[in-house]
């Protein structure tokens, strides 16, 4: 079996570790005779698994008892939706900071319920940079202010939490959930696909603050989309075998050495790409440079036939999913926790090749 080096902006790159331990357990979990699939998520099995996520969850991030955490369906895109038809009442306001693509997306939907401030978007300098406290506009206010931690198209990211004026932050971490520290007190609400930096497709974590469910307002949801019907019991069948990923997928991040060793080693791999890019002119980074994401980072080179050449030759030397998102063409490096050093430098080191060949 040969393993390549995976830079897929998700579904992306798991722990090998992690995938050896669920290759061993598939077909006979903990020696019970049956996997994992298999199980009723209402027993004692699942309900383990289930509990040492959000307790290992909890540790990690520091939320004691002042938050929910949730496993639900539907990705990011179905919080999209259900943040605001819990917390954005009719003639309330949230505020959307605009940074690309799916905060484009989840101010669409977050205008269905309620009013939507946009106080910042660099749509029309192609969502080149994040912005800073002082290009905030907030509206007087906000319910909320949601914001999209890091933008995987765009190859840009927050480099720290937005100010809010006091209101709490809502934030779509789905690329960047763990990589580094945040001020969890900041936080009303924090939702991550799975797919990225945590475990498989099929899970979204979702954490509400406990005094902020406190006060959504209960009538006119369906039950399967309001937060409270999650937030103390599983009610319906999750998606247990993607949990129980996550819960692997914590576990040795725990065992790694937690946020701050991965925070150290993303540093490290995005100083080493982001120096090869800043080389020369040959390679040349699409965010600002105050703004680059430490998680996908996006480059073009001199013309689309030099990218599609360096495209086939990688995959040539066991280097895939580079393309960039079909709506920006370009190359992109998905370097999330998973991602090793080693594949980064091995990247460096075909960028280098590449460029001496061609530039």
């Amino acid at each position: 079996m040969k393993r390549v080096h995976n830079f897929s902006a998700g579904p992306a790159a798991l722990p090998t570790e992690v995938l050896e331990i669920v290759k061993d357990e598939l077909l006979d979990y903990q020696k019970t005779g049956t996997s994992i699939m298999e199980k009723s998520h209402r027993g004692k099995e699942y309900s383990e698994v289930d509990a040492q996520a959000k307790e290992r969850l909890t540790r990690i991030l520091g939320l004691k008892d002042d938050f929910h955490i949730m496993f639900l369906q539907g990705g990011a895109s179905a919080q999209f939706m259900q943040v605001p038809m819990n917390f954005l009442g009719e003639g309330e306001t949230a505020d959307y900071i605009n940074t690309g693509v799916w905060s484009k997306k989840a101010i669409k939907e977050a205008k269905l319920f309620g009013n939507v401030h946009v106080p910042f978007s660099d749509e029309s300098e192609q969502f080149s940079h994040i912005p800073d406290d002082s290009e905030l506009q907030l509206s007087e206010n906000p319910r909320y202010v949601h914001f999209t931690s890091n933008n995987t198209i765009y190859g840009t990211q927050f480099q720290a939490e937005p100010k809010s004026n006091g209101a709490p932050l809502v934030c779509d971490a789905s690329s960047d959930f763990l990589s580094r520290e945040i001020d969890i007190d900041r936080y009303g609400v924090i939702y991550a696909g799975a797919q990225k930096n945590l475990g498989p497709s099929g899970v979204t974590v979702v954490i509400v603050r406990k005094d902020l469910l406190n006060t959504a307002d209960k009538t006119g949801i369906p039950t399967i989309l309001d937060y409270h019907t999650h937030a103390e019991r599983i009610f319906n069948t999750p998606p247990t075998f993607a949990v129980y990923m996550v819960n692997l997928v914590l576990q040795w991040f725990e065992e790694k050495g937690g946020i701050s060793y991965f925070k150290k080693l993303n540093d490290q791999k995005t100083e080493l790409l982001y120096g090869s890019i800043d080389s020369d002119d040959f390679y040349r980074g699409t965010a600002r440079s105050d703004s680059r994401s430490k998680m996908n980072v996006t480059f073009r080179l001199p013309s689309e036939e030099l990218e599609s050449r360096f495209l086939k030759e990688a995959g040539e030397n066991g280097m895939v999913a580079l393309k960039g998102h079909r709506s920006v063409g370009g190359i992109r490096a998905s370097i999330y926790n998973a991602c090793p050093l080693g594949s980064v430098k091995a990247l460096t080191d075909f960028m280098k090749h590449f460029r001496d060949k061609n530039g």
